[in-house]
């Protein structure tokens, strides 16, 4: 009898084997349950979502504010407005919060020299709130100042859902009545997973130096004097951190009490890069977890695979009638190679779209002589059923120039008037062709 059960279980088995690869298909991973209130996982290059979960939901980021900050720091730098070897003064209010040992902070004296580059790397690394107001308000004169930056360049980057505060992601409260002027005293930061991804994402392309400092696993702060403290990064999935996963190198963690658990992460695999937010999670421990689910989700079954190679042609579009050359044609096709990322065994849902650009043809939609190969004259454009992007311009990433093939020479003048003149009788046959037809 137990020999019996064991071979219908045998049976069972193979036939779902049988049917879970039938045809030769794959079987793609199911998407990850995750216990957070919001979530996203997003192609970093491109901004390609491949995952979300409620995420234009607005929730206070907590510590994630400083995402904002370190892009501001670095924009400043990039500016020339400060250096990271400047120093930075500490007032009476960077110097008490900096003291608050209840928050993440480092211990800011007035009688001791502090860089740009120190205070930032407290702020990256240890997520330290003293440091980052006193880097608020060096390069935009109060903190209140820079907290109108902050919102400033949230709408500049078209983050929709958002509010700033103050510069930290603390609550207003925590900051014992010295929140910047003009916001209230118990407001708190607002963010959606959404607008922090695009946040994120411009954060990396304009300044992927940023990973250089968010991946530290651990530094002293002033080494050698009093004040020196060892900084642990928050960010648990980094080489060596307790909870290590392959790949990761930033980026920024956060809690209050009414933001729960958050963490923007990114890691990258053999050129493939992801930007991941999970928001209001049950623990500290339990936001890597989802984070990693969800990076597991992206690694194992999603891929760039080449949709469009150098030199492809058309169907629609494989040549472009030119006027006033030696030839009446133009062959067209893709300038450039183009990859996209598709879930494995899904590049049937791709399609390409050849578009000319209507400023370099004439009314008959003709290219003028001469022509040069390689001129672009149009795009490729690949279109992707059943996909979006963190912004809708953004899927504009996936798209190629359309170029000439070979030269086109101008025809003589000769040749021109040749067939000016053929043109002409032409024009004058075809028209008393039509007059006789007409008289019967």
């Amino acid at each position: 009898m137990k020999r019996m059960n064991w071979i219908k279980k045998s049976v069972i088995f193979s036939v779902c084997i049988s049917i879970l690869f039938d045809s030769g298909h794959t079987v793609s991973a199911a998407e990850p349950e995750l216990e957070a209130d919001s979530a996203i996982l997003v192609e970093a290059e491109t901004g390609k979502i491949v995952y979300q979960n409620d995420i234009d939901l607005v929730l206070p980021p907590a510590s994630m504010t400083k995402i904002m900050s370190e892009y501001l720091v670095h924009e400043a730098v990039n500016n020339g407005e400060i250096s990271w070897d400047e120093e930075v003064d500490i007032s009476d209010k960077v110097r008490q919060l900096s003291l608050d040992t209840a928050l993440s902070n480092v211990p800011l004296r007035q009688d001791e020299t502090y860089t740009v580059q120190e205070l930032y790397e407290a702020m990256a690394i240890y997520s330290a709130n003293g440091a980052t107001v006193a880097l608020a308000e060096h390069i935009a004169g109060s903190e209140s100042n820079f907290v109108n930056t902050m919102n400033e360049k949230a709408e500049e980057l078209d983050l929709e859902e958002y509010e700033f505060v103050n510069s930290t992601g603390l609550n207003n409260r925590s900051m014992n009545g010295a929140h910047p002027d003009g916001t209230e005293a118990d407001a708190e930061n607002m963010l959606s997973a959404r607008a922090t991804a695009i946040l994120t994402y411009h954060l990396l392309n304009d300044y992927p130096e940023v990973l250089d400092t968010v991946s530290i696993v651990e530094k002293t702060f002033k080494e050698g004097t009093e004040d020196y403290i060892e900084m642990q990064n928050w960010n648990w999935m980094l080489p060596e951190g307790p909870m290590p996963y392959e790949g990761v190198d930033g980026l920024k963690t956060g809690f209050t009490d009414l933001a729960g658990n958050a963490f923007t992460g990114t890691a990258e695999r053999n050129g493939l890069r992801f930007i991941s937010v999970v928001m209001r999670t049950e623990s500290r421990e339990a936001r890597f977890e989802e984070t990693a689910k969800l990076l597991d989700y992206g690694f194992d079954d999603f891929t760039f695979e080449e949709v469009v190679a150098e030199g492809d042609q058309f169907e629609e579009q494989e040549t472009v009638p030119v006027t006033k050359g030696k030839e009446d044609e133009v062959t067209v096709s893709a300038g450039e190679s183009l990859s996209v990322l598709v879930e494995e065994g899904e590049t049937e849902n791709v399609n390409t779209v050849v578009s000319l650009d209507e400023e370099l043809l004439n009314e008959e939609g003709q290219l003028e002589a001469p022509i040069e190969s390689g001129t672009v004259i149009g795009t490729v454009t690949v279109e992707e059923e059943g996909n979006n992007y963190l912004k809708d311009n953004m899927a504009d990433n996936n798209q190629v120039p359309l170029v000439a093939e070979e030269d086109v020479e101008k025809a003589g003048w000769i040749a021109l008037t040749f067939r000016g003149i053929g043109s002409f009788f032409g024009s004058v046959w075809s028209n008393a062709a039509s007059f006789v037809r007409g008289l019967f």
